[in-house]
């Protein structure tokens, strides 16, 4: 079986190699799939893509007409997938529904407890060797009511790692989780009421046609003065431009931000000798009150070790005619359709 893999990172390769039991013939490309680099594909009998590559209907209909029938995502998400398209071209899509929750929840509330605590603000003063306290006094987590947008499998596990903090927590999503409502007292409201009680919120949904700008002017103006909010799902279930607004005027105390909505071609890159021209990124990286991270909530030794496997385990089922339980759009495993994908 041969293999292509789009968008591989330095720190993928020694996991991919190992996971290869089977010794695929692999072709293992930094560039992203796209329309200009789709021909790379020819002769491979399956495709590996990353978050940010283009695997819109018309690169589909190219890999459909190469004879590639087997599509695997290194992800949980597939928002940039025309999966319908995919189904319609009798393209297989699986992806990595399991890789390690605990990776993305564990950063989640590292981002929370930056924030609250204003260790942006510290380093900085560090850096000039300023160690007065008088600007960075922070607030105990203890006490507060956070909110979790989305309790599928990451959302979970936030709950439970929370729950140790000893705060109240609040949830929104079409499917109530009836073992969190048990376990950790999570009450469970619709959106708008979440938003005005909590005094953190975090996101834990997956990007689609109903979560796309979710968080808007409208949402961001019922908000606690000063809330905090933590996103490493998917940039724009934010509305970054209205995001920025009230940032600026302080109704939104604080934003941690592991995804964005203008990530592609960004976030994964040194940008250090040709620098970012985004207007909307530059700004967000000077406020203080805002800590970005480059999409790496997922990327500990645990979790890519298993992304590694479960693709080669996709992979694996193809090559022997089996139906892979991570399919996301075949007849036997419909895709899921609620908030809690994730």
């Amino acid at each position: 079986m041969k293999v292509i893999f789009y968008s591989t990172k330095v720190f993928e390769i020694e996991p991919i190699r190992n996971a290869n039991k089977n010794g695929y013939k692999l072709s293992l490309f930094s560039d992203p799939l796209n329309m200009s680099t789709v021909e790379l594909a020819r002769g491979h009998d399956a495709v590996c893509v990353f978050t940010n590559d283009d695997v819109s209907g018309e690169v589909l209909k190219k890999l459909s007409l190469m004879g590639i029938k087997n599509l695997a995502t290194r992800a949980v998400g597939y928002d940039n997938i025309d999966v319908e398209a995919a189904k319609q071209l009798k393209i297989a899509v699986a992806n990595v529904p399991d890789y390690s929750p605990n990776a993305v929840a564990e950063h989640a509330i590292m981002m929370m407890l930056s924030l609250i605590k204003k260790n942006k603000t510290t380093e900085a003063q560090i850096q000039k060797q300023n160690f007065s306290i008088d600007n960075i006094i922070g607030s105990n987590v203890q006490g507060k009511t956070i909110g979790l947008i989305g309790t599928g499998k990451i959302g979970s596990t936030m709950a439970k790692l929370l729950n140790g903090f000893d705060v109240k927590l609040l949830a929104y999503d079409l499917k109530i989780n009836t073992e969190l409502k048990r376990l950790y007292n999570v009450t469970y409201l619709d959106l708008e009421s979440l938003c005005k009680q909590s005094d953190i919120i975090t996101i834990h949904l997956p990007l689609n046609a109903k979560t796309k700008y979710l968080i808007d002017d409208h949402l961001l103006s019922k908000m606690k003065y000063k809330v905090i909010i933590i996103n490493t799902a998917r940039g724009s279930i934010v509305n970054t431009s209205d995001l920025i607004k009230h940032l600026k005027s302080k109704q939104i105390g604080g934003y941690g931000m592991d995804v964005y909505e203008f990530e592609r071609g960004v976030f994964f890159f040194n940008h250090e000798n040709n620098p970012i021209k985004d207007k909307l990124l530059l700004e967000l990286i000077s406020l203080k009150n805002v800590l970005v991270t480059p999409h790496q909530a997922f990327a500990t030794d645990e979790a890519i070790y298993n992304i590694a496997n479960t693709t080669f385990h996709n992979l694996y089922c193809w090559e022997n005619n089996i139906h892979s339980e991570n399919e996301i759009n075949s007849n036997t495993n419909e895709i899921k359709t609620h908030l809690a994908v994730l």
